[in-house]
């Protein structure tokens, strides 16, 4: 396709090509509206602020948006600020996460909290915090109120997350769990506003949004087992990130939670500190050689395969088959 995408958007390559220079179009907009709403007089905050913004991204949610509206009229312009409002709720959950998890890289670039401070970080995702919030007072009392609940649902996720399963709650139920708070909360609302505010069918906006909750989940543990499976640097992270970090996804989980004899050494290297590389080298090559991953690739399918048959209750046509598309590439993103 000869029009310019952001890379988790490459999918529309293959879309009905109206559709696809529509969603050009949309992003284009979208890229020129978010530079302009975090501007602020402080050049520090105006910096800060930038950061992500100029770093890029997939721009899933956005693009999903867009996508979304094709069920109604993709020409409101309310659609463009609700794109907008979804990309900068993410920005600043990422300011946040980058604080908690400590982290020195995002999308290639050197993270906030390592270019200025951990103060600076946490001020920032305030403030596109609150950027998006005016927005969303643009777009009604009705879309202020699902923003809301939204984030409410971050917050939780996060704060799952942070404390871990209570006694008794499976670690896998939980950790699912926690991606559809911290994760796939977003993406269904990210599809909910595009097609709410292009006048779609009430139907077809729940119908969109319960796409968006199952892709959002099957897109974050693609991410995870990219984490461990790819030989080169994706998505700005460095193959076994999750791993240095002590972050226990879907196939970590599973594999602590088994008591085979072959996994022993790999629960060892597991429950211990994998900042040396030589350990996480070790257990790099241990963990993408156990049937872990493999269950946790079925985890996957089973969540796409959902998403398709919701899909597939929506009208027949190019935004259909776009959607459906979308399944498609986050499993064969994984291998």
């Amino acid at each position: 396709m000869s029009v310019g995408l952001p890379s988790g958007a490459g999918v529309l390559a293959s879309a009905e090509p109206e559709l696809a220079a529509s969603i050009s179009r949309g992003l284009t907009a979208v890229e020129a509206r978010l530079h302009e709403v975090v501007g602020s007089a402080h050049p520090l905050l105006a910096a800060s602020a930038r950061h992500l913004v100029s770093a890029g991204g997939k721009r899933v949610r956005p693009m999903l948006t867009l996508l979304a509206s094709h069920l109604g009229d993709p020409a409101t312009p309310a659609v463009i600020d609700a794109a907008v409002v979804v990309e900068l709720t993410h920005l600043a959950t990422l300011y946040h996460d980058d604080v908690m998890d400590e982290a020195d890289v995002r999308r290639g670039a050197p993270s906030a909290n390592t270019r200025w401070t951990n103060t600076v970080a946490i001020l920032t995702g305030d403030y596109l915090f609150a950027r998006a919030s005016d927005l969303t007072a643009g777009l009604g009392t009705e879309v202020t109120h699902i923003q809301s609940r939204t984030f409410a649902r971050l917050v939780e996720g996060q704060i799952a997350e942070t404390a871990g399963p209570l006694d008794g709650i499976d670690p896998v139920h939980h950790h699912l769990k926690v991606l559809a708070d911290k994760t796939g909360s977003l993406i269904a609302t990210s599809a909910r506003l595009g097609a709410m505010l292009a006048g779609a069918p009430e139907r077809d906006v729940e119908t969109v949004a319960r796409f968006g909750e199952l892709y959002g989940l099957a897109f974050q543990l693609s991410d995870d087992l990219i984490d461990i499976s790819s030989e080169a640097a994706e998505s700005g992270k460095t193959p076994g990130t999750d791993l240095r970090e002590g972050i226990r996804t879907l196939p970590v989980l599973l594999v602590l939670g088994g008591s085979d004899a072959e996994g022993a050494r790999l629960r060892e290297l597991l429950a211990g500190d994998l900042t040396d590389d030589g350990r996480l080298t070790e257990a790099l090559g241990l963990l993408r050689a156990h049937p872990a991953m493999d269950e946790a690739r079925s985890q996957l399918v089973a969540y796409t395969d959902e998403a398709r048959a919701v899909a597939g209750e929506l009208p027949d046509g190019p935004c259909r088959g776009a959607l459906l598309a979308l399944t498609e590439f986050v499993l064969a993103r994984t291998g």
